[in-house]
């Protein structure tokens, strides 16, 4: 099942998409959720498009390869480089072509595992996870990146890919070559402007004013468990799951943040839209204070560890005896720093 988070690419695949998850869940959501869904995606797909036009230049792109790599270190490649790398040729049709959706474009990339050969691959890992501008992720086997040329294309017909078309980084897949991948992967695969390739998952580090904080840290502070339907979207079961982290207030405190009524706490995530102050996810002092707003580093009755292909290792959610308007602030997935601001 391919595992993929809310974003862009949500809109132009939603009915394959929900359908694509839903066929494994017992606990489904109603038509009128579904219609909610429709229409929130539609507005923020509204609000992205909009928004493109003064998004970063492709010169400015880079790409983050971190995770379980081979040095337990991240690798930045630049535009530069990633223009270097990109020889590669997949012709294919382009699913997200409504116009002419069996044409066949010559894309020009890098081979995703030309990448990971060459910066990232270790032993035991199993999946990885690209990451999108705009907070859309998608979680590809690793076996299959090595069987099938995946590609990271820049270029489209000899072309930069423009933002509205996937690019400066567009995840494409030889459906034409291969035929038999669309049998695993479907549209909703093919990830607009990649920005991070997460190699199985990374080890907490969240960012808490100065200082880091890891696993270990947070495990030492009293532990909460949530019981309730989440709000990450498709990367999760439907239904009640059980979360289990710690207090976003006894994390602040931890790392020596003071908590003044009059502030704001603000919740950074990996996707580049929430490196913006304008973007980041904000959350008044009071409501901190007041109730469960906790960072989930385990899951289930198991307590296993947030994996990548959810959001992992670190994610934000909310006790449904939260108000109502902090309940509706997002529930954010890759979580990696926590400020306070005026």
């Amino acid at each position: 099942m391919v595992k993929f988070g809310f974003g862009e690419n949500w809109p132009l695949v939603i009915v394959v998409s929900v359908i694509t998850y839903l066929g494994g869940c017992t606990n489904q959501p109603t038509n009128a959720q579904l219609e909610v869904w429709r229409k929130e995606a539609i507005a923020r797909n509204a609000e992205i498009v909009a928004d493109n036009a003064k998004n970063t230049e492709p010169s400015e792109w880079s790409l983050l390869i971190q995770g379980e790599t081979a040095t337990g270190e991240s690798v930045e490649l630049n535009w530069q480089q990633l223009q270097a790398l990109a020889t590669h040729h997949v012709k294919t049709p382009d699913p997200h072509d409504v116009v002419n959706p069996n044409q066949i474009v010559d894309f020009r990339g890098i081979k995703v595992s030309q990448l990971l050969e060459e910066f990232a691959i270790t032993n035991n890992i199993s999946e990885i996870t690209f990451v999108s501008f705009n907070s859309y992720y998608v979680t590809v086997s690793l076996p299959d990146l090595f069987k099938y040329p995946m590609t990271l294309a820049i270029a489209k017909d000899g072309q930069p890919i423009p933002r509205h078309q996937g690019g400066p980084l567009y995840l494409v897949l030889p459906f034409t070559e291969y035929p038999e991948l669309q049998q695993k992967y479907n549209e909703a695969t093919w990830a607009y402007y990649v920005s991070h390739v997460v190699v199985g998952t990374e080890p907490v580090r969240l960012r808490v004013g100065k200082q880091q904080l890891d696993l270990a840290a947070l495990d030492k502070l009293p532990q909460i468990t949530l019981n309730e339907p989440v709000g990450y979207r498709f990367s999760w079961p439907s239904g009640e799951v059980k979360l289990h982290g710690v207090r976003l207030r006894d994390v602040l405190a931890l790392a020596g943040e003071n908590l003044p009524p009059n502030k704001e706490i603000m919740i950074r995530a990996k996707p580049p839209i929430y490196h913006d102050t304008a973007n980041a996810v904000r959350l008044a002092v009071s409501e901190v204070l007041e109730c469960d707003v906790i960072l989930a580093t385990r899951w289930g009755d198991n307590r296993q560890l947030i994996p990548a292909k959810m959001g992992g290792p670190v994610t934000l959610a909310f006790s449904s005896e939260c108000p109502t308007t902090t309940k509706q602030t997002p529930w954010l997935t890759f979580v990696e720093e926590l400020n306070t601001a005026p």
